[in-house]
């Protein structure tokens, strides 16, 4: 056999099939992936001590309530742009919580100074819930993961809160 017929053979044999099992393998899982941008609907994001979540944002209605440093209630009403909810969804996505599991940390009655977070994304198909405990002994990694996630929201919130005032 000459050269020419051996990788003509070579590329037939191992290389075509290799590139169709790639496309017949991965076309659903990339076409199926649970929380795409695109199937955003909206998010919900609850923070206080213990079971009290004075603190909360909602994407969809654009409520935003928190208590300030002098114990105040202030009430806004902030709506995300486009480019917030792709950065956090990307976030979301990079640090990993569509795999956490639903409650990090658990409820104790040991304190009643521990923060509460409470994380929910809905998407058309599929909804990640997530409450986070301050007083979590776990795994520090996952620990860092929800941290930083929480960071994320609260610094585009914040961004949003600017935006809206001006």
């Amino acid at each position: 056999m000459s050269s020419r017929g051996k990788k003509i053979f070579l590329a037939i044999t191992i290389i075509v099939p290799m590139i169709i099992y790639c496309y017949i393998y991965y076309k659903p899982i990339i076409q199926n992936a649970p929380f795409r941008k695109k199937d955003f609907v909206s998010m919900e994001y609850k923070w206080g001590i213990k079971d009290t979540l004075e603190n909360h944002y909602n994407s969809a209605t654009g409520e935003y309530q928190y208590v300030n440093g002098a114990d105040s209630v202030i009430k806004k009403k902030i709506f995300l742009k486009s480019d917030d909810i792709l950065y956090m969804h990307g976030k979301a996505n990079e640090i990993g919580l569509w795999n956490f599991p639903d409650t990090i940390g658990k409820k104790s009655e040991k304190s009643m100074t521990v923060p509460r977070y409470d994380l929910l994304f809905k998407y058309k198909e599929k909804t990640k819930h997530v409450v986070i405990y301050g007083d979590f002994d776990g795994n520090p990694k996952l620990l860092d993961a929800a941290v930083q996630m929480r960071k994320v929201i609260d610094q585009t919130l914040l961004q949003a809160e600017k935006r809206s005032a001006k």
